[in-house]
């Protein structure tokens, strides 16, 4: 009963019905296009061969990115301990800031594998609709302009298949074990 009703929610709050052969109760996922914090051109492609865990957030964060962030960091390397190889990944909802030189110097701080992409106001908009996130500037602060966001933790599969979504409060022992769960 309980799942029924999370499914049902899930569906209602996708705007969606449920895919045939999803994970997943609607669709969501898809192809980007951006820049990481070395200059260089990735694209979801680039990814596949491996699981992922792909966050949308911003580097000067101090709300729920600063939660999310260092729980999926230290997931990551639980995974590792256990023998699977999960890539980290972080696509910015605040371009203006997050440059490739700005995430350059960040990204090492969230994780040394981390890949932090950026890219234009419509390769980031393209990617935020695929992945149904929404963002929104909804003040400033002294250190700049604050957003709202979306804040699931992707699980990607190592075909770029969206497996799961987890909160950004789950423990990183928790998340390691439920990636574990799809990569067995």
């Amino acid at each position: 009963m309980r799942h029924t009703a999370c499914l049902a929610l899930a569906v209602a709050l996708s705007g969606g019905p449920a895919l045939a052969g999803s994970p997943l109760p609607f669709d969501v996922g898809g192809p980007f296009e951006l820049t990481d914090q070395h200059g260089d051109t990735r694209t979801d492609e680039s990814y596949r061969g491996k699981p992922a865990l792909l966050f949308f957030g911003y580097a000067q964060c101090q709300s729920i990115c600063s939660v999310a962030l260092p729980r999926m960091a230290e997931a990551v390397d639980l995974l590792d301990e256990a023998g699977a190889e999960v890539q980290p990944i972080l696509i910015t909802v605040d371009p203006a800031r997050d440059t490739p030189e700005a995430l350059a110097a960040a990204a090492p701080d969230m994780h040394p594998r981390l890949s932090a992409l950026t890219g234009s106001d419509a390769a980031l908009a393209a990617a935020r609709k695929s992945y149904r996130v929404e963002s929104k500037r909804i003040g400033e602060d002294v250190d700049g302009p604050i957003y709202a966001h979306g804040s699931f933790i992707y699980l990607l599969g190592p075909d770029g298949e969206v497996l799961s979504l987890m909160p950004p409060v789950l423990a990183p022992e928790r998340m390691a074990e439920i990636t574990l769960g799809y990569l067995k």
